[in-house]
């Protein structure tokens, strides 16, 4: 008779036991971390971890409490995660994968959470782990560069203008330089904040002089601020952060007066030749917003034809109550956002029930 094994979850809040988990896993990133996860104050740091003897499962999230309920729900960081194990997840057997989807569901009916969403990395194959789970939908097509080539190479697969204006550029004598104080820190936020106005976007994608400064200031983190000067004017600059093999361009803007130079060109550049020196083998340029091809995205494809397909993962735990809170916040019509009760329409519901 064969016996069969239920496996408790595992609930990590600490950050020293979060940390161990990380640094023993397969692969990861600085998006795992609990440093990271912290500086997110839209929740409470979450790293649910299913155990089989001497293998895990791990998966960061954050809790998040629903407005005028006892239920929760769970969502990613920005940036890329999800789930990370201690073996390469290709090699994760039928039975662990199943005794990992039993366990994960165990722990959100502990958790009261209803609904889960993640960002997936590109770089790793989660979907095989997700895919009886929920929803994995397509969003569209991430860039990256390989830094394993010489630069020569890579600047021969840029697209021909973007050289030519790079070249341009360098002439200029523009100086790239690792921001050193706190100033810097500022005149970056304002000129990041100032950009997020232009774009009217979302309050999501703002961020304060302090959230840059403590991802800078937290070595586990890995990051640097990279600053162009037009002499004394700061005209562009990226926050990058740098991970096992990958270096990214987390955050950047572009001083409103130098728009027409484009210095995110030479920006983008130099940052691949950081990634170098720091021993990266990929800079990961992103995509589109929210994955269209859209402007960013054919900015970023002069850059490199190398693409890896970017997906996002969303589960509806709990369909009945789900559905009531949607229906509870007078959502007619279905955005494309998840959960469809936290989009900008059930924001709108909420204000107007206060006036």
């Amino acid at each position: 008779m064969m016996i069969e094994m239920t496996y408790a979850p595992i609930v990590v809040t600490a950050q020293e036991e979060w940390s161990k988990y990380i640094d023993q896993s397969f692969d990861h990133d600085v998006y795992h971390t609990y440093e990271y996860h912290a500086l997110d104050k839209r929740g409470t740091p979450v790293l649910f971890v299913f155990q089989n003897e001497n293998n895990f499962i791990a998966f960061p999230l954050l809790k998040r409490q629903i407005e005028n309920s006892f239920l929760f729900d769970l969502t990613s960081i920005y940036g890329y995660c999800g789930p990370i194990s201690n073996k390469k997840i290709e090699d994760i057997d039928a039975q662990t994968k199943e005794d990992f989807e039993t366990c994960f569901n165990d722990f959100l009916a502990d958790e009261k959470c209803i609904s889960v969403f993640a960002r997936l990395h590109p770089f790793f194959n989660q979907t095989k782990l997700l895919n009886n789970l929920g929803d994995i939908k397509a969003n569209g097509k991430t860039i990256y560069m390989d830094l394993t080539i010489s630069l020569e190479a890579q600047r021969e697969n840029y697209n021909k203008r973007l050289a030519r204006q790079i070249r341009q550029l360098r002439k200029r004598n523009y100086l790239v330089k690792e921001a050193a104080n706190q100033q810097e820190i500022r005149l970056f936020t304002e000129m990041y904040a100032d950009n997020m106005n232009r774009l009217s976007a979302s309050e999501s994608y703002y961020f304060s002089e302090d959230y840059f400064s403590e991802m800078l200031k937290n070595s586990a983190l890995n990051c640097k601020l990279i600053l162009v000067y037009d002499g004394d004017v700061a005209i562009c600059g990226a926050l990058i952060i740098c991970s096992k093999n990958i270096i990214r361009n987390h955050l950047s803007a572009t001083n409103a007066n130098y728009i027409k130079e484009s210095p995110s060109k030479l920006l983008t550049d130099e940052i691949s030749i950081i990634g170098r020196e720091m021993g990266a083998k990929y800079f990961h340029l992103g995509g589109g917003l929210r994955g269209q091809n859209d402007s960013l995205f054919i900015f970023k494809s002069y850059f490199s034809n190398l693409f890896l397909e970017d997906h996002i993962w969303c589960y509806i735990v709990d369909d009945e109550r789900y559905q009531a809170i949607v229906n509870e916040k007078n959502i007619n019509v279905d955005d494309g956002f998840f959960p469809l009760y936290r989009s900008v329409q059930a924001n709108k519901s909420s204000n107007m029930a206060l006036t």
